[in-house]
């Protein structure tokens, strides 16, 4: 299930937080981190903010072939 840890500066004294759902998606648009589900867009992080967005999921390994 896709997973995304957001961190906000120290100095915005904002709590860090995961977001994650089957459906989530990130990108990037007009200077602006957007995740989204099914459901419409869930967080949207301007890019001056300075937060960093990392994917903290198990990505599943891609199948090998014999």
């Amino acid at each position: 299930m896709p997973a995304y840890l957001i961190v906000h500066p120290r100095d915005q004294k904002r709590d860090d937080l995961v977001i994650e759902d089957p459906a989530l998606t990130l990108r990037f648009e007009a200077g602006w981190a957007i995740l989204a589900d099914d459901h419409g867009v869930c967080l949207a992080v301007p890019s001056g903010q300075g937060a960093s967005i990392q994917r903290v999921d198990e990505q599943q390994p891609a199948p090998q072939e014999e």
